[in-house]
């Protein structure tokens, strides 16, 4: 009977039942889930976007290191007495030299003897001319040289103790890093007190810098707690379509997450491949248009090119499901569809930074066969007629070695943010430009605030400044899988990264390459970027120049100082390491865009007549809409 009655049950009816039997668990489980979540974003806020599951865990692999190393405990005490015993000489030397218990110099020519370095090759002297915040010439007097170099004696020790033998290399990083951090908030050029150049500046105005300075820390501090609206701190004519950005041109094509902009020509012709640049999305286009004499697109078309370039979507919580393939399918490959159909010609495809990421994905899809434009001429797999070549400036394919941003990228920390992202569907401009501080606290963050609030010094920003100001957001999903598919799995240059379901390989990628990485990049390092060469079954060309991730690039022509080395590689060249590179690169003195302008000359196919964009009013004209979406946030 029993089995009688088990054999007529239907399936589907004892389906229902048990899915029936797990929902209360089901629910259960989520709810667990959702308080994870709700306690993630609660220790997000209290420790500022920094996970500190993550930075516990490297305390921990640290000292149950030195715990365990009887050997480095003595070397690190050792070299502690060493840098100290080098302090206190150095001490003694500054003190030597006549200068009064804790005065201020007594006149100009006492500043100008004591102000003097205490030895040109004394063993601190080095790590002091190498840091801005001490350029100041009070700061060789004492006692206020000896507050300088102890905090720079006690960091070269740190430098040392936070490497124990058989520590991760993340956790060694990490604890450098953080170190790094706390000597920095300590600094004597953060406090009034133990700072000369703020003390001379409060006796020289009468204490109107301490009450201007109070005034704009008030400012900073309100702004910070949202009480406020920014500090203004830049020209009001920095803005899109007025100082900045203002080179002529027409919005082409917009969809749901870009406006494409074709710039209008100088020139009576043009070469008959026209440049499409895919700028990141992590800030806006205009960092390559920014004032008349340094922008690169304004450059490039007087160059007689015709140029296009896309402008992201400042996005939204509606956006939240946006993911890395919609970037390319919707950004690089729509923005190439209109300009293959446009020009009736291939295409020079740029890509900047994240830019550059998405384009040699998108380059590797068409490639491969597993991505096709709507008006692609050849009905075979292969991308022919539709690249010319690839250009990639400051933009990593390979993320094993990102440099100093890794510090911030494992899998607690990348946890921590999805939790902050899931609540609002988006990460904020805000959270995004405090990372890129936080990394650089130093500079971004102490000096200015040395400036602004104990000089009381008016900050008024340039170009470069105002466009670094202009935060954007980033997609929950979009920037999940961009931490994880890149940073932590580096599934795009080993051979793993799905686009649209189906593996992609950057080694189909076979257009001419050209590369540009910049010395002083702390984002996207240069030694990281060179990995292309071994990516792609292509020709490389590779520039190095002076500079940083932007400074680098928004290198006019008669910028003084810069200069860059450039090779070509063939795809059938041995490989060479970044150094061997280097010593085999012919150095060029002054900015690389030339040397580009040049290279895309070589790889295009004649002059054609200038194009000009048609103007439609349902676009209106350059900059465009999306590049003026701003958020409070």
């Amino acid at each position: 009977m029993t089995a009688s009655t088990r054999s007529s049950t239907p399936p589907q009816a004892g389906a229902n039942a048990a899915a029936r039997s797990h929902e209360p668990h089901r629910r259960q489980d989520d709810a667990a889930e959702a308080l994870d979540r709700q306690a993630s974003v609660l220790l997000a806020q209290w420790w500022s976007g920094v996970s500190p599951i993550s930075l516990v865990l490297a305390a921990t692999d640290w000292a149950l290191h030195l715990w365990s190393s009887p050997g480095s405990q003595w070397r690190l005490a050792r070299q502690a007495l060493q840098e100290g015993q080098t302090w206190w000489l150095d001490t003694v030397q500054a003190m030597t030299r006549g200068m009064a218990w804790g005065g201020l110099p007594a006149g100009a020519g006492a500043q100008a003897d004591a102000s003097a370095p205490v030895q040109a090759d004394a063993p601190l002297e080095q790590a002091l001319r190498e840091d801005v915040r001490y350029a100041h010439p009070a700061w060789q007097q004492w006692p206020w040289r000896s507050y300088a170099t102890a905090g720079k004696a006690v960091e070269r020790w740190w430098q040392q103790a936070a490497a124990l033998r058989g520590m991760r290399p993340h956790s060694r990083e990490q604890m450098r890093f953080y170190g790094r951090q706390m000597l920095d908030l300590w600094a004597p050029s953060n406090a009034l007190w133990s700072n000369p150049q703020a003390l001379q500046r409060a006796v020289e105005t009468g204490g109107q810098s301490l009450w201007k300075g109070w005034g704009q820390a008030l400012e900073d501090v309100q702004w910070r707690l949202g009480w406020g609206e920014p500090p203004r701190r830049f020209d009001p004519q920095l803005v899109p379509g007025r100082g900045l950005a203002t080179t002529p041109g027409q919005v082409v094509l917009r969809n749901a997450l870009i406006e494409l902009i074709q710039y209008a020509p100088t020139t009576t012709t043009v070469a008959r491949e026209a440049v499409l640049i895919i700028p990141s999305c992590i800030m806006k286009y205009y960092i390559l248009d920014l004032s008349p004499h340094n922008s690169l697109v304004r450059w490039l078309v007087g160059q007689g090119h015709t140029v296009y370039i896309v402008s992201w979507k400042n996005p939204d919580e509606s956006d939240a499901l946006l993911g890395m393939d919609d970037y390319v399918r919707d950004g690089v490959l729509a923005a190439l569809d209109h300009v293959r159909c446009a020009t009736d010609a291939p295409v020079h495809l740029m890509g900047y930074c994240l830019g550059g990421t998405f384009a040699a994905i998108a380059a590797a899809a068409l490639s491969g066969g597993d991505a096709r434009l709507g008006c692609q001429r050849s009905q075979g797999a292969a991308d022919a007629g539709v690249l010319a070549s690839l250009t990639l400036l400051a933009a990593e394919t390979d993320f094993k070695e990102p440099g100093e941003l890794g510090i911030l990228i494992d899998e607690a920390q990348v946890r921590l943010l999805e939790d902050m992202m899931a609540a609002r569907g988006y990460l904020t401009g805000q959270q995004m430009a405090g990372s890129f501080q936080f990394l650089h606290s130093r500079e971004l963050v102490w000096s200015s605030q040395t400036r602004r609030w104990l000089l009381g010094e008016d900050e008024i920003g340039n170009d470069l400044m105002a466009w670094n100001a202009d935060v954007t957001r980033l997609p929950a999903v979009m920037h999940s899988q961009y931490l994880r598919r890149c940073y932590l799995n580096n599934d795009l240059a080993e051979g793993r990264f799905l686009f649209e379901a189906q593996p992609i390989a950057l080694r189909d990628i076979r257009v001419p390459v050209f590369a540009v990485g910049t010395v002083k990049d702390h984002v996207a390092p240069w030694r990281s970027v060179y990995k292309i060469h071994h990516l792609v079954s292509a020709e490389v060309t590779f520039a190095l120049t002076n500079g940083g991730h932007n400074a680098g690039i928004v290198s006019e022509p008669g910028h003084p100082g810069r200069y860059h080395h450039l090779l070509t590689t063939p795809p059938e060249q041995p490989w060479r390491c970044p150094d061997e590179w280097l010593a085999a690169a012919p150095r060029r003195d002054g900015s690389w865009w030339p040397s580009w302008a040049e290279w895309l000359r070589q790889h295009s196919s004649g002059e054609v007549p200038a194009r000009t964009p048609r103007a439609d009013p349902d676009l209106g004209p350059a900059p465009g809409q999306y590049v003026m979406v701003r958020y409070g946030d």
